[in-house]
């Protein structure tokens, strides 16, 4: 399996460990909204969806296994880390166009057809990534399309994403379209850090514990 897979953001997003200075996450302007990207809704329902395709697609790879619950277990989070990727793929989306990065059709096969090869054939690599990465077969194009714009993204910078300083360089370019892109998270989620480009965790104190009543 391609474990280099997403290095661009992957590994970087792996060292944004200091703490959070958080957007502002109202959502009550926006019923029914996992979050809100430059003003277009990423719904509930869109989220619960993308959510919805992996559980089928891990419980059809653990049919004969039995092991659904132990795959659903181990990606407890999967609901907050699914928003994640959706608002973050947008955010490099529009730094890589804003830095004249294009992708073709044409590049992504190519890319997927040398990751097949390494991975022992396509539904290998269609096992691999659900496993590894949570994306469904169905997705693997999508995310292939956001590794080759991470990669681009870093070479239009002049950046090498195997040192600090690239990285930095890289995540600074993320974090300027973060904060033009009006990102609002639903506070059940969340809040988005534009800073470093990341959802959040975030306290409700509104919210009483009954248990300290």
């Amino acid at each position: 399996m391609h474990r280099r897979r997403r290095t661009a953001l992957a590994v970087s997003a792996a060292l944004l460990v200091a703490a959070p200075l958080l957007a502002a996450c109202g959502n009550e302007a926006h019923p029914g909204a996992a979050a809100v990207v430059e003003g277009e809704r990423i719904t509930v329902a869109q989220l619960q969806s993308r959510v919805t395709e992996v559980r089928a697609a891990q419980q059809s790879a653990t049919e004969k296994s039995g092991q659904y619950a132990q795959a659903v277990e181990k990606t407890g989070g999967l609901t907050r880390d699914t928003l994640q990727s959706m608002v973050l793929d947008r955010v490099l989306h529009r730094a890589a166009t804003d830095a004249g990065v294009h992708v073709s059709r044409k590049e992504i096969q190519g890319l997927r057809g040398n990751l097949e090869k390494q991975a022992g054939g396509a539904k290998a690599l269609e096992a691999g990534w659900l496993q590894q990465y949570n994306i469904p077969a169905t997705r693997i194009d999508e995310s292939l399309r956001t590794e080759i714009e991470a990669q681009k993204l870093y070479a239009k910078l002049g950046a090498d994403p195997n040192t600090p300083q690239g990285q930095a360089k890289f995540w600074q370019t993320l974090s300027k379209a973060s904060k033009s892109m009006n990102i609002d998270l639903n506070p059940r989620y969340g809040a988005w850090d534009v800073d470093k480009s990341r959802r959040v965790d975030v306290k409700m104190p509104w919210v009483r514990n009954v248990s300290e009543a």
